[in-house]
Parts: C-alpha cells; structure tokens; sequence
C-alpha cells in the first residue's frame, strides 16, 4: 500500500463522525432510491404477470342488452384475439348488525367452464356448481372487512326482489383490485361488495337470457385499442351501448396507475435532493480539509508527487465515503422496500406481490452517489492544483484585522471576550459560514416541505368534507328519476333537507387531450354539494357552460372561454360542445359541474335526477337507512363520516405512506446535517480550542467559543430553511397529487415552527456530542504539528 493510501485510511478514522453524517446523507437518497426504483418495478411487473395470467380485457364494452350472436360479430374487429360476454348488475346487500345498506356489483360465471377472460383467482373455498343458483362467490377484501366466511349467508336486493345466497368460495380479481361504488371515487372495502354468481341466476334475474349487458375484449398483440373501441361502439349503439373504453380508463386500473405515477414522480424529485446536499456537504468538507493540510500538501508534492496524484488521494476520501453510504443505501433500500411491499399487498388486494430490485437499481444508486461525491470534490480540486510546494509549507499569512479596532472597542462594551471571539469569527470567515447555513437550511427545508406535504393531506379532507361537502348522506338510484323523487325523499325520517343532483357519464374532450369521467348537474345556490373557488366561495352555476375542477382543466389544457367536446355515454348519446365557464378549486376527483336544468335541457331529458344529497338528524340514522332499504329504486347510500374515513386510510396507505418515511428521513438527514456542521467546525478549531486552553481558558468558555458559531449558524440558518422548505413543498406536493386527489401547500407557521424547533434539538444534541470531545482533547498532542 502506497504511502498517500495510508494517508488516506488515516484521514478516514481521523474524521470518522463527519464521514459517518455524509454516508448517512449519502445513505439515505440511495435507500429511497433503491427502495422506490424497485417498488414500482415490482408493481409493474406484478400488475402486468397478475393481468396475463387471469387474461384481463383490454377493451370493456358496456350494453343496456345485446344479443349473444353479437359475440361474433365483435369477435371479427379487426385486431380482437377472445371475446367474452357476461352479465353484471346492481345490487344492495344487508350486512347483520349494520344500519345502512352496502352496495354491491354482481358478475356472472359463465356455466361448466371458467371465464375466458377476467378469470378469477379464487383464494378459499370453490367455484359455485353449475344450476346452484344460491351459490356465490365473494370478494376477498370485503369478506375480510366484514368477517364473512366460508357457508355464510348473504341477503341482496337485486332488480327489486331480494335473495339469500349461501358464500362458497372467496375470491379476488385483477379487476377489483380497488373497490369503488358507482358514483363514488373513494375505494372502500367495507362498503362496496363484488358477487359472482352462475350466469343461468343473473339472466333471470335481470331478463338477460339469451343476452349480455357487458362484453370483455382480448386484443392481438401490436393492435391498436383505437380502431377496435370505434368499431366495438359501431356495432353496440343500436343496442343502448354505452361507451366502450379502454383498460387504462378502467377505474381499478386508473387507480394502480396513478399510484405507480406518483411514484415516479416522487423518485425523481426527492432522491436527487438528497444527493445535492450530500454533494454540498462533501465539498465543504474537502475545502476545509485542503485548507488545513496545505502544509502536508506541499511536503507531498516536494517529495515528487504530482497534482494529479495529490488530487485523487481527496477524490478517493470522497468516493469511499460515497461507497459506503450507497452500500448502507442499497442495503436499506432493500429491507425497506420489502416491508412496504407487505403493505402494497394489502392496499392493492395482490395474491402476490415479491419485492424484487433490478440490478440496474442498485448501479444508478451507487453510480449517482459516486458521481455527485466526485461533483462536489471535484470543484476544489483547484485549490490543490493552485498550492506550489513553496507556499503551500509556509504557514498562511495571518488575516489583517486593522480594520476592525473600532468595531472591537465597541464590542468590549456589551460582550465578553470569550463573546467577541465568537463573533469576530463569524464575520471574518463569511463564505464558511455561509456554506454551513445553506447546509442546515437545506434539511431544515427538507423536514419543514414534508411536514407541510403531511398537514396538506389533511387540510385536503377538511376542505372536501366541511367546506366543499356539507351534506351528511348521499343516496344514488339506478336509474334516472322524476325530480319529484327528491320530495319523496324529504319525507323520510330524519331528513332536514335534501338537495337533487344529476350524473352523467361522459368522455370530456379538448384537441388532443381527452378524461373519460362524468358532468354533475348541480342546483343553482347549491349548499350541500358546492363547486368553490380557490378562497372557497361558492361557483354560480352558469346559464350556459361548464365549470371544471382545477385538476381536471389541466388535464385537457383548458380555460374559461375554451370550447369542450363532451361525448354523453348514456340515453341517446349526444355529442355536446359546449364552453368552459369558470375552474373549481375542488381537491379530490376530476369533476365536471353544471347547473342541473342546463344540463338536462342540453340532453333533452328535463326534470331528470340520478340521486341525492341529504342533511340528516344524526339520531335519526337507523329509521333512515331501513326506509331506504324499501326502496326499490335505490342502488346505493352513503354516509359523509365513512367516505372521509376511507379516503383518510387511502391518503395513508400506499404511495401516502412514504410521506410518513421521507418525513423520519429528513429528520435525520437535519440532524446528519447539523452535527456534521459542528464537527467539521470542531476540526478546524481544536488546535485554536488548544492553545485558548493551555493560555487559561476553562472548557466551558472553549466551548462556549465553538458552539457559540454553532448557534449563530442555526440561527440564521432557520429563516433560510422556511424560505427553501415553501419552495420545496411545491415540488413534494407535486409528486404526491394524483387524479383522485390534490395535496394543498398552504403556508402554515406551526409546520415551519416545528422544523425549526427539530433544527434546535439536532444542534443542541449535537453541540452535547462535540462538547464531550472537547473534554477529551489531549492539548499536547493536539498542539504539535502533524506530519
């Protein structure tokens, strides 16, 4: 081993404890990276393996009834591999011990065989035989919710007539992999239900025989979904079609999907912040520690050695410090990302779901990590380039403080000596001081965006359920109703006001941009069911347009004053242009809203509604959902407190549970951070801290000088940190929002206070830590020059 090599191994256990922060810093962007890189690839891997293997449709083509020889003529588009139909219904089923009635989707099996395409993977129990028509299946998560078993008994409401059904297999689909009620755009487990059943139940159940209501399309590999999706819509329309649409606009899809997205999204913005600062945190250490050996520097190059060499002996102190943070990094990234895929298993409903990291993950890791250690190596690599033997082993001229005589006879007046130093420090040493606030700030912007991303979560519930949705109960019909139902509503028990509302499903497009979603028709001076602005004012509904939410005007790239193409996927399926009136700030979902006899007038369907929003008497609770029980017409309730609750538990699972893990991160990486501040400003002192000593000083005031600079760097360092964590949680905020919903990054003193306050603690701990070294120092060694 070469003697710069011993150099430095010395030079590593010399500066162990900042090595040790910087690794972390290093550690902690390579774990996320790690751990997220492969969280999306098993995600991916796992949808893509679970959907070849229970043959998922690629095109869903939904019918009021079509005759089953229309199978073949679909089966001939041009482009289609299989082709299935079935039959699906709802249904509302009663659970013993609950009041309100849950709602159900009901699917059928097709007879002596499994279903050609969305196969079921059946987790317990079996298939229903064939002419048991009380047989089902049920879902595995809402079994689970529920505590339903194997030969429990079921009773539903389907079509107006109720039936018993005795469960003889649990089972789970790629389909269903979010349960999401119609109407509805929060998935929960415990209030919607998937039944499967023998096909021969459902077409008397339905008047189906003979027909289907829903057709499942296969496509050859390489054709394109387009052509088919036309040709399918072509060849249903006489028979009440009802749009077909792709996989990606399949509602259990398009939630994975914009899981997966955010995760992206994340990944790239949130790993490369950590590597920045490690990068930083690297070249201010290399600085200092060049500063400090330039007499060492200079011996070395006398003895022969040249720049080059000089300079990689500190290219290789960076590169192993950034080697063994990726490899703590990769490590992490590794037992993190298989504790999270336990949690994906259960949020998603997967069978299966292995953790597994592409070897292409752990090369970026080290590869970015290395790369940016060297990054900020390299930029003072000058400096020993710059140093000739000559100058470099001549001690560094003593810095002119003439200047400062006024200011000092000033300072005597207010401030001891041991006070005086501490600041003349600071102000002398400006760009050192600088890099060491830009430091903390940064984790302090870091701690204080997540902390904010965390409080946006929740202000985006309070303001859908308190400010946007003030009602108390939702009720859906299957079919649109007479406006006049809404007064037979209001005459039930309980009920304090109630306020109609229609919904259309439609495909809302805008040149090239296009979102299969819905329009709600809502009253004019509707107060149970608001569209606001972003100061939360309610939206008048305009006489003539469309009022879109703020997400879902981004999506088609719109204003107000832009004209829509609105494709109604109902009734007679009209084609409407109409402009855009004014953007919702409305934070969950993409809606669309207009005001409710416009949007009847513009399908020529007056008087109609698709269900109801009700204030309601809480005592009144249990006589409400048994009337509504008896009503044939009702295919779903729902109660505000239980949809807040799931959307609550969907914020917090998933992709929502890393804002908890990069939360604790950046808590640690503040407080790496800071203690890495105060060592490297420990090093650059001991030999002063030294010679104070032997001349008198106490190990108090030596201390007092050191950590002195140590709390005016934090002090400065905090209003930075705000500044820096309000841009950042832009970016954050960015990186969590989805379609379903939108994260809010209101300015919030107390997230910035408690940041802060965290930046406190780290110093304080910190300060604790480098005092004890302090008591340690052996004054002789420490005063005598090192070779």
């Amino acid at each position: 081993m070469g003697a710069l090599n011993h150099k430095l191994l010395r030079d590593l256990w010399r500066i162990k404890g900042q090595a040790g922060a910087i690794a972390l810093v290093v550690a902690v962007g390579v774990l996320l990276l790690v751990m997220m890189s492969g969280m999306i690839s098993s995600l991916d891997e796992t949808r893509r393996t679970y959907y070849e293997r229970y043959r998922l449709a690629d095109v869903f083509a939904p019918v009021v009834r079509a005759p089953e020889k229309m199978l073949e003529r679909l089966a001939a588009i041009p482009g289609v591999d299989a082709v299935e139909g079935r039959i699906q219904g709802g249904a509302l089923v009663e659970i013993a011990g609950q009041d309100m009635p849950v709602r159900a989707q009901i699917v059928s099996l097709p007879p002596w065989r499994e279903p050609r395409l969305n196969g079921v993977y059946l987790a317990d129990g079996r298939m229903p035989q064939a002419g048991r028509t009380e047989e089902v299946l049920l879902l595995r998560s809402f079994a689970k919710a529920h505590g339903l078993t194997l030969g429990d008994h079921l009773s539903a409401t389907m079509h107006g007539s109720r039936r018993d059904f005795r469960i003889v297999g649990i089972a789970q689909a790629p389909e269903f992999l979010f349960t999401i009620a119609p109407g509805e755009f929060v998935p929960d487990d415990a209030r919607f239900a998937v039944i499967w059943m023998n096909q021969d139940a459902l077409e008397a159940a339905y008047d189906l025989k003979g027909a289907f209501n829903e057709a499942l399309l296969k496509l050859e590999r390489g054709a394109q979904v387009e052509p088919v999706l036309a040709a399918a819509d072509a060849l249903l329309d006489r028979y009440g079609g009802l749009g077909s649409y792709a996989l990606e606009d399949q509602l259990s899809n398009r939630f994975l999907s914009e899981e997966i997205k955010g995760l992206r999204t994340t990944s790239s913005v949130v790993p490369p912040i950590f590597m920045a600062v490690a990068a930083f945190l690297l070249y201010i250490v290399v600085s200092r520690m060049v500063q400090s050996e330039r007499e060492q520097i200079g011996l070395i190059k006398a003895f022969g050695y040249t720049d080059w060499e000089v300079s990689l002996h500190y290219i290789k102190l960076v590169v192993a410090i950034a080697l063994f943070g990726a490899a703590l990094g990769c490590a992490g990234g590794v037992w993190s990302g298989r504790l999270l895929a336990g949690v994906y298993q259960a949020v998603y409903h997967f069978p299966f779901l292995v953790f597994r990291v592409e070897p292409s993950s752990f090369v970026s890791g080290v590869a970015v990590s290395v790369l940016a250690a060297m990054a900020g190596g390299l930029l003072v690599l000058r400096q020993v380039f710059a140093l000739t033997p000559a100058v470099a082993m001549r001690p560094p001229a003593p810095a002119d403080y003439s200047r400062s005589g006024a200011l000092n006879a000033r300072l005597k007046r207010w401030l001891d000596q041991p006070s005086r130093m501490v600041l003349r420090r600071v102000v002398r040493n400006p760009g050192r001081v600088f890099g060491a606030v830009l430091g903390i700030a940064a984790g302090m912007g870091l701690s204080s965006a997540q902390l904010t991303v965390m409080s946006g979560f929740d202000d985006t519930l309070d303001q859908t359920f308190d400010v946007i949705d003030r009602s108390d109960v939702a009720v859906t019909f299957f079919e649109q109703m007479p406006d006049k139902t809404a007064f037979a509503l209001q005459h039930l028990p309980g009920v304090i006001e109630v306020e109609p509302t229609r919904s259309v499903s439609a495909v809302l497009r805008h040149g090239t941009e296009s979102y299969r979603g819905g329009i709600t028709g809502l009253m004019p001076g509707a107060r149970l069911s608001r569209a606001v602005d972003a100061d939360h004012a309610d939206i008048p509904m305009p006489d003539a347009g469309i009022v879109l939410a703020k997400a879902l005007a981004d999506i088609l790239k719109v204003g107000p004053g832009d004209q829509i193409m609105v494709e109604v996927l109902e009734g007679r399926r009209p084609v409407l242009e109409v402009p855009v009136a004014r953007i919702a700030d409305t934070l969950l979902g993409a809606p669309a809203f207009m005001k409710l006899d416009v949007l009847n007038r513009e399908l020529n369907e007056p008087g109609r509604i698709t269900g109801a929003y009700l204030r309601v008497d809480a005592q009144a609770y249990p006589a409400l959902f048994a009337a509504l029980k008896d009503v044939p017409s009702v295919a779903g309730v729902s109660r505000k407190s239980d949809s807040r609750a799931a959307m609550k538990k969907l914020m917090d699972s998933g992709a929502g549970t890393m804002r908890f893990i990069m939360a604790a991160i950046a808590g640690i990486i503040t407080f790496g951070i800071v203690y890495n501040t105060a060592r490297i400003s420990f090093g650059e002192q001991a030999r002063d801290l030294a010679s104070l000593r032997v001349m008198g000083f106490t190990q108090g005031e030596a201390a007092f000088i050191l950590l002195g600079e140590l709390a005016i760097v934090v002090f400065l360092a905090i209003p930075l940190g705000v500044a820096i964590g309000y841009g950042l949680s832009f970016l954050v905020a960015a990186g969590f929002s989805t379609d379903l919903y939108q994260i809010s990054t209101d300015f919030k003193p107390d997230t910035y206070g408690l940041a802060g306050g965290a930046v406190v603690a780290a110093a304080i701990l910190s300060g604790w830590l480098v005092k004890r070294d302090i008591e340690k120092v052996d004054l002789v060694a420490t005063l005598k020059t090192r070779e």
